[in-house]
């Protein structure tokens, strides 16, 4: 048994929306990002929530927007050989 304070977390957004789950011993870091994969019936859907502080002091998943992926490079071109 620990001496900190357990802290609860309510999800808004997506597919946890609602949800109120214990932070158990766990220290909260706002701006934390939490990924959540959904596998079931179907392709794999991930969303992602962001760790906050409420105004009324209380800890917030909310559903963020996916990380827009980076262009992938684009290869050299080969030389022709002309020259």
């Amino acid at each position: 048994m620990t001496d900190r304070p357990s802290h609860s977390v309510r999800f808004f957004g997506g597919p946890l929306d609602g949800r109120v789950q214990e932070l158990g011993d766990t220290e909260p870091i706002a701006g934390t990002v939490l990924k959540h994969v959904h596998l079931h019936d179907g392709p794999k859907i991930e969303t992602r929530y962001e760790l906050g502080l409420a105004e009324n002091d209380r800890w917030e998943f909310r559903l963020c927007a996916a990380p827009i992926p980076e262009p992938a490079p684009r290869p050299e071109p080969e030389p022709d050989g002309v020259g």
